[in-house]
């Protein structure tokens, strides 16, 4: 069953919650309402389980219902599953990992469909999953599984994701390294009375969420450039 139309029974399935959870968040509003289908039945989409990931995140590094209730307010009307996601990985960026060690069967049940091991490697490659001794014991990031499970199906070839992540963990490092000398440079050297791992923590937990949020939208300006850029079909340019 596609992601756009599930039971809640399914959704809670799929995000790792109860059914209650969820009929909870749709009551305070942190959910939005299901569509509703045929015979009176709510139908839930790849945007809920994007925010019951982004609040399972938030929650798990202690802010309150209040807070959260807030931090959600705060996102723009209709938000997408997509731009969820890139909330959460902000979030979960400048946070403790949190990551969820899963069998092959409760893998299955949070993608909603079977995985064979063709299936694993791709999610392997593209960072969702971790696969451990046990051949069918994985750690999971339970967040993203979904959004991986929806690129399965996509015709691009595993090895194009291996050099597409390869690719920007190469480039990632190289901001990260060009931005940490223009940090120490300006914050550490020029203050040596400063204890200067102490300054550094500081600087960094107040400046990390900052300019992750910085380099991911910078990032996605880029490819969108970089797409709209690309050749149009030819029947389009004709």
């Amino acid at each position: 069953m596609p992601q756009t139309a599930l039971t809640i029974d399914e959704l809670a399935a799929r995000a790792g919650v109860t059914v209650r959870t969820v009929r909870f968040y749709g009551a305070r509003g942190l959910l939005p309402p299901p569509d509703i289908g045929p015979r009176r039945v709510g139908r839930y989409g790849a945007e809920h389980l994007s925010r019951l990931a982004l609040i399972e995140e938030l929650q798990q590094h202690g802010l309150t219902l209040a807070a959260i209730e807030r931090y959600l307010a705060q996102l723009p009307e209709g938000i997408s599953a997509h731009d969820l996601a890139i909330h959460r990985a902000l979030v979960a960026s400048w946070l403790p990992e949190g990551s969820a060690r899963l069998g092959r069967e409760q893998l299955e049940q949070r993608a909603g469909r079977p995985l064979d091991d063709a299936d694993v490697e791709r999610l392997a490659a593209m960072n969702v999953l971790e696969r451990t001794a046990d051949p069918d014991v994985f750690v999971v990031d339970p967040g993203i599984l979904h959004l991986g499970v929806r690129l399965l199906d996509m015709p691009i070839p595993l090895e194009a994701i291996v050099a597409a992540r390869e690719a920007m963990q190469k480039h990632a490092q190289a901001a990260a390294g060009a931005i940490s000398r223009i940090f120490r440079e300006s914050v550490w050297e020029p203050a040596p009375e400063t204890e200067p791992d102490a300054a550094m923590r500081s600087l960094s937990a107040q400046m990390q969420p900052l300019v992750v949020q910085a380099l991911v939208t910078a990032f996605q300006r880029s490819l969108n450039e970089q797409l709209w850029a690309w050749p149009a079909p030819a029947a389009e340019q004709s």
